[in-house]
């Protein structure tokens, strides 16, 4: 692993495919936060299950913090040694025209959504750790009630929460428009399919954060 790091190609790889890792991981985000739209009762069963089945909890999500890490941290890697190498490059040629703005600027992105995931983390994930782990309430109740959907409905409630929640989705669709493409073609995706998958990788970057957008504006409207 270390040998394979330690090469530009292999880092490069390790991150795409830590990136598409996350995707499908949004993607399921995505679905089951979704459902609070449409059913607060399938909304709270869900989340009651991924909250509570150990093979989630103590298998799927130790790999989900590593990928998380292990994607920002190679990204800040990867742009680092991309900004030496491109030092004097830069000097002769224009960058701008050789480039998208959001693929010179990806480390801008990635260290907003950096600080929006800590918020995320802060607003929903480390009380969710509190009330089970130490608390010791495994039961997922309030009142009588499952608690999810309602505790989701408060978080949107201040405005100044929904607006940095739009913000950060905003950031993370600019993010996606360049990783995605940029990460197919890491892993060699470069085919008869390859206008495809640019095709949904643009579908994907812009639905995705829309939708979690609505849904955020959904339940502060709703409330």
């Amino acid at each position: 692993m270390s040998g394979i790091l330690n090469s530009s190609i292999g880092r490069k790889f390790a991150m795409a495919l830590s990136a598409l890792f996350l995707m499908i991981f949004l993607l399921q985000h995505f679905a089951i936060n979704l459902m609070s739209v449409f059913s607060a009762d399938t909304f709270n069963e869900v989340s009651h299950f991924m909250g509570t089945n150990w093979l989630i909890q103590f298998v799927m999500q130790p790999i989900l913090m590593f990928g998380v890490l292990f994607h920002f941290i190679m990204g800040f890697v990867l742009e680092i040694r991309n900004r030496k190498a491109r030092h004097i490059s830069y000097a002769k040629n224009n960058g701008a025209a050789n480039s998208t703005w959001m693929s010179r600027n990806m480390i801008y992105s990635g260290l907003f959504i950096l600080i929006f995931l800590i918020i995320h983390f802060l607003d929903f994930w480390f009380p969710e750790i509190n009330t089970k782990y130490i608390i010791g309430d495994m039961s997922g109740m309030h009142d009588g009630e499952f608690r999810y959907f309602h505790e989701l409905q408060e978080k949107f409630v201040p405005i100044w929460r929904v607006a940095l929640y739009c913000i950060g989705f905003v950031f993370l669709a600019l993010h996606l428009l360049h990783g995605f493409n940029s990460a197919f073609q890491s892993v060699g995706a470069n085919n008869k399919y390859t206008k495809g998958l640019k095709g949904f990788g643009k579908a994907y970057a812009i639905l995705i954060p829309l939708g979690f957008i609505v849904i955020a504006l959904f339940h502060h409207f709703n409330h």
